[in-house]
């Protein structure tokens, strides 16, 4: 039989991919200094897994950024918060790579986005560039390195993703030299009786288990007692050699006896799932200590893909009178390792340690919508906005609602309306939805006002209430004054704050015409470079008005002198 051109073509293309997954001499260092991370992939971070990795910089900004390959930019975003700004560039090869949390972009680059940042007048943009626009070479600076965005420090947020699936890769996996002969670092185990009466050495709730050091650098765990289906979780991190940052390991297995029960690693995944990432750790757990534990079994609504390998999900069923070997292993992208053995033996005991079960007249059906009136506001739950069913803490108030607390993950929105009846239209206008912090502090959620009724959606349990904002924002100058002769400098710096609802909008002109102010929210600062636009007079009049999230506003003006 004849086997058609195209499939042979296919299978060509298919034995080629099998042969090397992802090519290891095609792409560049992003940057050209050593690749010591303040972050992996995969890393566990807030509600989401780490797409990339954080390249340090060496404390410092401006810093040159490669193109790692021939390519074409795709995606431009400039932004307060999250990679703040930010350049995507398609490569011919089917790869998009991703540079976040800049100072600047290159020449070009800049005066295309500053151009559409005056047509806009916003700092704020995000661009497509039409497919070859923006061509670049590999060795070519695209940007310069800075501390844009969610950052909290100077690095270099790095990505590779499929073009066609925008899955983030492993960066690592394309042959990008980071040094790294350090194992893992085991931090703590625990225990979890999973099923109806199963207990770990007499305690029906979750045990920590005591492990030790062996002489050939493994760890031996203290033996445990069992009865019923249990789990283990660890807290573990990785180093590599010249970084002392706490960042994420690349895998874990999980053998019993010698059989592999749980195979998960951070090669891939995609941004759909990211979120499920609280069903990975112990998000109790978290909650209480900020510590996240990996589990090495699935939880209820676990629908993540990082499993290469999972039997009887991760759990073991541990019969009287028989014994098991546990190892878990504990992996980083060199193959560095920790394995710890814990020893199982099956012994039914009574417990003298009981899961304390919370119970209320609020009980969520995880798959069915939820509806509750709680005087001050009343509360909407859609159906899966949480991956089990459990008793909920509601407390009612007439400003002040408490909604459980923060040891439970929602996975969507939920909606939170108050009444607002009983005040003025005039009041209504400072009032504001706000989350009450651990110390009372009142943050402003994003608050919808229709009438009588303000409406939030989030995914934070906690406390709410409904808060006042009266004050104006402050704005000051921070590098020059009245009056001043500023013909050597390059920019103007002003401190803006607000004590309450935040920032919400700001614009500024310098002789009645609109210019771009960069907003850095970390540092409260606006500033403006004087290359922007050129100043055809001797006297400057600068004025800058800034607007809270509830309306009240100010405005700076001031008077300065350039030739």
């Amino acid at each position: 039989m004849r086997i058609p051109i195209l499939s042979l073509l296919l299978l060509s293309v298919l034995t080629g991919l099998g042969q090397e997954k992802y090519p290891l001499n095609t792409f560049r260092p992003p940057l050209d200094i050593p690749l010591v991370l303040a972050g992996t992939f995969g890393e566990l971070r807030s509600n989401h897994f780490h797409s990339g990795i954080d390249i340090k910089t060496q404390q410092r900004q401006g810093l040159p950024v490669y193109a790692i390959g021939n390519g074409t930019v795709t995606r431009i975003k400039v932004g307060l918060w999250g990679y703040g700004k930010v350049i995507y560039i398609a490569h011919p090869n089917g790869y998009t790579s991703v540079y976040g949390h800049l100072q600047k972009f290159s020449p070009e680059i800049e005066s295309f986005i500053k151009k559409i940042q005056y047509e806009k007048k916003s700092y704020e943009v995000e661009v497509f560039p039409d497919y070859g626009d923006l061509k670049v070479l590999k060795d070519q600076v695209i940007a310069y390195s800075g501390n844009t965005g969610g950052s909290s420090g100077p690095h270099l947020h790095f990505e590779i993703r499929s073009s066609i699936s925008e899955k983030p890769t492993n960066p690592l996996l394309y042959g990008l030299d980071v040094r790294d002969a350090t194992n893992p670092t085991l931090v703590s185990l625990f225990a979890y009786p999973l099923s109806v009466n199963a207990q770990v050495n007499r305690s029906s709730k979750k045990i920590q288990i005591k492990f030790n050091k062996q002489k050939d650098g493994s760890y031996l765990a203290d033996k445990v007692y069992a009865s019923g289906t249990i789990g283990f979780g660890i807290n573990t991190y990785d180093r590599q050699d010249l970084a002392a940052n706490r960042n994420g390991i690349y895998s874990v297995q999980q053998l019993v006896n010698g059989k592999i029960y749980t195979d998960f690693n951070f090669e891939s995944f995609s941004f759909k799932e990211t979120r499920f990432i609280n069903t990975l750790i112990d998000y109790d757990h978290f909650g209480k200590y900020n510590q996240r534990i990996q589990r090495c079994f699935i939880a209820p609504g676990n629908r993540l893909e990082i499993y290469k390998q999972i039997y009887n999900e991760g759990k073991i069923a541990v019969g009287e009178g028989l014994y098991y070997k546990v190892e878990i292993l504990i992996k980083d992208l060199h193959d560095n390792l920790v394995k710890l053995v814990i020893p199982v033996e099956g012994k039914r005991q009574q417990p003298l340690v009981i899961e304390d079960e919370l119970k209320t007249d609020y009980f969520i059906v995880a798959k069915q919508p939820n509806n509750y009136d709680l005087d001050a506001a009343k509360v909407y739950f859609p159906a899966n906005t949480f991956y089990y069913n459990f008793y909920m803490d509601l407390q009612k108030g007439k400003d002040t609602v408490l909604i459980h607390n923060n040891r439970i993950p929602a996975h969507k929105n939920f909606t939170i309306t108050f009444d607002v009846n009983k005040y003025s239209t005039q009041e209504r206008k400072k009032l504001f939805i706000a989350r009450l912090d651990k110390k009372k502090k009142a943050n402003y959620m994003t608050t919808f006002k229709r009438g009588t009724t303000f409406t939030t959606r989030t995914r934070s349990l906690g406390t709410y209430t409904l808060a006042q904002d009266t004050i104006q924002p402050k704005i000051r100058p921070k590098n020059f004054k009245e009056k001043q002769w500023l013909n050597n400098y390059r920019y103007l710096s002003l401190k803006v704050s607000d004590d309450l609802s935040g920032i919400d909008t700001y614009s500024a002109t310098l002789n009645g015409e609109w210019i771009l102010m960069e907003y850095e929210p970390k540092t409260k600062t606006l500033t403006y470079n004087f290359d922007d636009k050129i100043l055809n007079q001797t006297q400057c009049e600068l004025k800058v008005i800034v607007t809270d999230n509830v309306g009240n506003s100010n405005t700076f003006t001031s008077s300065f002198y350039r030739k």
